[in-house]
């Protein structure tokens, strides 16, 4: 693993685990074992380096989600919750703890969401067999969100409750 490689998953980590307020610059240079310096000259700023930590988890998820039916596209969910914990959507929770008022946050928010409800009109037009109406998708994917912050206080179960859901919208979709 090269230095950014090490960096962007220490940060993540920190980050997922503690948060993006409460993680410092100087206890990511001490958990990725490297000096403020070497951070600094590899991650730019702290937000650069927030940035860089979700568009590489961003793509690592997204990666996972070359499915064919929004039942797996749940079962992909609660897989991940599984390998990565269920703690919230970390692209929401930096929106949230930073704010808009850091553009490079903002931008990667936004362009994951985006590439997300793109992934979910593939996943819906490979099942339909044809493009899904925009209210479809944006039913699945409120579906799938909803169903991301809930598991962080209810448990990964419900991931299956909102995969039952969007399965009934999908089928609705196609009578």
């Amino acid at each position: 693993m090269n230095i950014d490689e090490k960096l962007i998953s220490t940060a993540e980590a920190l980050f997922d685990r503690h948060g993006f307020n409460a993680t410092g610059m100087d206890r990511l240079a001490q958990a990725a074992g490297m000096s403020s310096r070497t951070l600094y000259k590899h991650a730019g700023s702290k937000n650069e380096l927030i940035a860089a930590v979700l568009m590489t988890r961003g793509q690592r998820f997204l990666q996972r989600l070359e499915l064919d039916s929004v039942e797996a596209l749940f079962d992909a969910l609660a897989g991940w919750m599984s390998e990565e914990g269920a703690r919230g959507c970390l692209f929401l929770r930096a929106q949230g703890e930073i704010g808009s008022a850091v553009p490079e946050v903002t931008e990667a928010v936004t362009a994951y969401k985006a590439r997300f409800s793109e992934t979910v009109r593939r996943i819906l037009a490979r099942q339909l067999g044809a493009g899904p109406d925009e209210e479809l998708v944006e039913q699945v994917v409120i579906l799938f969100e909803g169903a991301t912050a809930a598991a962080s206080y209810r448990g990964v179960a419900v991931v299956a409750t909102a995969g039952r859901a969007a399965t009934l919208l999908v089928e609705r979709a196609r009578a």
